[in-house]
């Protein structure tokens, strides 16, 4: 089993929480839950297969049922939301789960701060209706909403496959913290999303993170759905509550221990994502439904908070030492080799008269982008071929030879750029411990080779763009090997660093 920490065998303070809400709601308006059956204890995940589209389960009583309504009501939210500028890139989102009429204007605070698109949207939830071992993905093809369907994204289905992850309906079928952020993330990108639903009970939220980060690009929002205090007088739960906005976006899990959440698990799981990946969190909003539209001696308690990945510079690479003239040959060279492969009678533009530089032994890589998107990449790590062979060749390669995409079409060649690496002799790297090893790692500047028994992968220095984090950094990489997560902690495990120039048209 690749994740056998994954599981949580005992019960958390969050079920707790849960089992409160279930036999306090307040019905008909969701302040909370409402005609919940008790949870069935020890329920079982069985694999499954996407089948119908979900129909909405809480519309017409968490939300309008009519599409012209709940675009309204959605309108009057944000209207009472808190705006808040942020500094950095938004990575994910705590939001609460309530009946818009009680936690409407908190969550519109949390999604008012979406600014870029975002294709994909992993949402993170406790249930409330059937407690198990582990997550269930919903086996649909779409969640549908009175503004639509929203499909689901191909990692869902892979997810659902996995060791500690399955489909259990009688959870995800009336639950009510997944499909009421929907209708806000299809108000705040209306060009559309895919989406990844993950409804959790006893989980170990450090194990679910780690087997989470590979799924989580740069493309993906991240949201965890959970409500606060629930039914304490005002006072008494702003004080509560006011721990867990501190807790929380400082990432202090030891202040966590008195925080009242029923999705304190997908809480803990981000705070986790968010610890491994470098995210610096943000208090948004802090309010309760006395403070919205219920009375105030027994109030719910709710919270927007934002996790940002922070506005720097991972660091400054090689020092440049392939002169001007030899890159726009590089480059030319490449385009054209790849043209060649492509339009008959093309040819391909070698360098006249070479200079002693292109014809040094150098590892390389090609990587080509269309739309800025990744559409292949291949390369070699060692210097056993002349510079200018290298390039030929893996232009070549990765335009047609990368097994992740298909083979490159002649209408793709005017959208393509191409960008060259240029590789120092990877030097292994000693390190003590998987401590010792973080501190060595130089973000922005090294490459990094990972080689785990007969598998072996490397992330280029620019990855670090996209994956700022060391520790995220390596978890990836050892996913991209096809090893689990944390192979970077073995002792047996092998690192390699070099660095590299490289420069694009």
């Amino acid at each position: 089993m690749p994740f056998p920490q994954f599981i949580k065998r005992r019960k958390t303070a969050a079920a707790t929480i849960l089992a409160l809400c279930l036999g306090a709601a307040l019905a008909g308006r969701g302040l909370c839950e409402r005609d919940a059956a008790p949870p069935p204890e020890n329920a079982t995940l069985a694999a499954s297969h996407p089948r119908e589209v979900r129909p909405p389960a809480v519309a017409g009583r968490f939300y309008p049922a009519g599409p012209a309504e709940l675009s309204d009501m959605l309108t009057q939210c944000f209207r009472r939301a808190v705006t808040t500028h942020l500094s950095g890139r938004l990575r994910a989102l705590v939001v609460p789960h309530a009946g818009y009429e009680f936690s409407g204007p908190i969550a519109a605070s949390a999604y008012s701060v979406v600014k870029e698109k975002y294709k994909r949207v992993m949402i993170l939830a406790a249930s409330h209706h059937a407690r198990y071992a582990g997550v269930s993905v919903a086996a649909v093809s779409a969640f549908h909403t009175p503004l639509g369907d929203v499909p689901l994204d191909p990692d869902a289905s892979i997810l659902r496959g996995l060791p500690g992850f399955g489909h259990l309906p009688a959870a995800d079928g009336p639950e009510h913290s997944i499909e009421v952020q929907l209708p806000f993330l299809q108000k705040v990108l209306p060009s559309g999303f895919t989406l990844v639903p993950l409804l959790m009970s006893e989980v170990d939220p450090l194990a679910l993170a780690r087997a989470l980060i590979p799924h989580v690009d740069s493309g993906t929002l991240v949201v965890a759905s959970s409500d606060l205090s629930h039914y304490h007088p005002y006072d008494d739960a702003k004080a509560l509550d006011a721990a867990c906005g501190k807790a929380i976006p400082s990432l202090d899990f030891s202040g966590m221990d008195g925080c009242e959440a029923c999705g304190k698990t997908p809480v803990l799981t981000l705070m986790e994502m968010a610890r491994i990946s470098g995210w610096k969190g943000v208090l948004l909003d802090l309010r309760n439904s006395g403070d919205t539209s219920g009375p105030k001696d027994r109030v719910v308690g709710y919270a927007a908070i934002a996790f940002v990945e922070p506005e720097e510079k991972t660091g400054d690479g090689m020092e440049q030492q392939i002169p001007e003239k030899e890159r726009g040959e590089l480059l030319r060279l490449a385009r054209t080799a790849i043209t060649a492969h492509l339009i008959k009678d093309s040819a391909i533009e070698r360098p006249a008269d070479p200079s002693p530089l292109l014809a040094e032994k150098r590892g390389c890589f090609v990587t080509l982008h269309k739309a800025g998107q990744l559409r292949g990449c291949i390369g070699t790590i060692l210097p056993v071929m002349p510079l200018s062979q290298c390039v030929e060749e893996n232009a070549v390669n990765a335009a047609f030879s990368d097994p992740r995409f298909p083979a490159l079409t002649a209408a793709e060649l005017s959208e393509i750029e191409i960008e060259i690496s240029v590789l120092t002799v990877p030097k292994p790297l000693s390190f003590s411990s998987p401590d010792d090893l973080l501190k060595k790692l130089k973000p922005g500047v090294q490459g990094v080779i990972l080689s785990s028994g007969h598998r072996r992968a490397t992330f280029l220095p620019q990855v670090w763009e996209q994956i700022g984090n060391p520790e995220s950094f390596l978890i990836h990489l050892c996913v991209k090997a096809g090893c689990t997560p944390n192979c970077w902690k073995s002792p047996d495990t092998k690192i390699e660093v070099y660095e590299a120039e490289y420069f694009a048209e």
